[in-house]
């Protein structure tokens, strides 16, 4: 179907534009007329060449899913019926992918499907724990509470890898910037001095000399070098894709001395928030531990959660299987066990989340003052460490003249 522009006011008298999709302009107007919107310019929108193909078409973001998921809830808290809230929604979606997900969706919807399971054909924008909540919450006949919890658990746990993100952000950035100054240095600076070194006809001292080799390395082998660097981030992509690969970095990645603490309470917190947001939308706890194990982020404890899981088939409690893990905090377990005795898991599981929310903002303040001076010195020492040794020729030709 055609899409048209529009441009008008709604019946508040806020301004209001954006683009709909209708069979012909009259079926425009009247779907303008239906969102209370009155039109001042409708017309046709000029043919995108690249709307067939994907790869130029925007992504669908977190940020867009929990507006979505907001607007949702409150729609259909106010009684409005679910097909006609999707068709709202997508006629005002400015994401052209977005809209055309939703568009698919609000025609499964009509044709009989359930929202989840119009939604579960798209895996890429709404995961399993979305899925299987919006399911939860359509039998139980409460799906606006339950997109009203979806939508609060991803903006925390959008806030959550955003923290992590920035405590990456700055060794990072100081990482690059060493490398780009170290290849300007070794390719166009030390050059210079090693002509004006020529003309000394004596021998240089160690750390100059291993400078000028480098130095000749790296003119003589940029193209190799970058080539071995790439090759070298490939290779580590397709190793961490497979099992064994997955599991023996994150592994690793857990046993690092600040990062990974900070990993392990990060872990810690999405696994509680996610098990604690499922249990209480009345998701059973075999389903809630696979889809929490599915979206772990790290596969040590996704293996853990898998043998709870299997263990919790078996007949037995959660804490148990929990602590014969090793992964989890005994503080944790001890709080799940208290939750579990008292049948407040749910409960339970939110402030083990809120408090490890505070650990890891902690974890990250302390990330940072630890790397910013250690980034610092090694900015600094490998710079120097540059200057002195182009330097020392030099320091020794004046103590020759003395």
């Amino acid at each position: 179907m055609p899409i048209y522009i529009y441009k008008g006011v709604n019946s508040y008298g806020e301004k209001r534009k954006g683009k709909i999709e209708a069979a012909s302009e009259a079926a425009a107007g009247s779907q303008l007329k239906k969102m209370r919107i009155t039109p001042s310019l409708l017309k046709e929108a000029p043919k995108d060449i690249f709307a067939d193909i994907s790869f130029f078409q925007p992504k669908v973001t977190g940020k867009d899913v929990v507006i979505f998921t907001r607007q949702l809830s409150t729609m259909i808290d106010a009684g409005l019926p679910l097909v006609q809230s999707l068709e709202i929604l997508a006629n005002q979606q400015e994401n052209p992918t977005f809209k055309k997900i939703l568009k698919q969706c609000q025609n499964d919807v009509e044709t009989g499907s359930t929202i989840a399971e119009a939604m579960k054909k798209h895996p890429n924008v709404f995961d399993n724990l979305y899925c299987n909540m919006i399911d939860a919450g359509e039998v139980g006949g409460i799906l606006d509470t339950i997109l009203s919890r979806l939508a609060a658990y991803m903006e925390k746990n959008m806030a959550l890898v955003k923290k992590v993100k920035g405590a990456m952000t700055y060794p990072v950035i100081c990482l690059c910037i060493s490398f780009m100054v170290m290849s300007v240095m070794l390719i166009f600076v030390v050059p210079v001095f090693q002509k004006m070194f020529a003309d000394f006809n004596s021998a240089l001292p160690a750390p100059t000399q291993m400078v000028i080799d480098m130095s000749d390395f790296a003119k003589h082998n940029f193209l190799l070098i970058g080539g071995i660097i790439w090759a070298s981030f490939i290779a580590f992509k397709k190793y961490y894709k497979t099992e064994k690969g997955r599991l023996n970095v994150d592994k690793m990645m857990l046993k690092f001395p600040i990062i990974g603490p900070l990993l392990r309470r990060v872990a810690v917190a999405k696994f509680t928030r996610t098990l604690g947001t499922m249990l209480s939308s009345g998701v059973p706890i075999l389903d809630s531990l696979n889809v929490v194990g599915k979206t772990a982020g790290n596969k040590v404890i996704e293996i853990a959660v898998y043998r709870v899981t299997d263990a919790i088939s078996e007949g037995r409690a959660i804490a148990e299987p929990l602590e014969e893990t090793g992964v989890f905090p005994s503080m944790v377990v001890q709080m799940i066990n208290v939750g579990e005795s008292t049948g407040a898991l749910d409960v339970m599981l939110e402030k083990i989340a809120d408090f490890y929310d505070e650990e890891v903002d902690q974890a990250v303040e302390n990330l940072t003052a630890a790397i910013e001076p250690l980034m610092m010195v090694f900015l600094g020492g490998m710079i120097g460490g540059l200057v002195i040794a182009m330097y020392l020729p030099i320091f020794s030709m004046a103590g020759a003249i003395k």
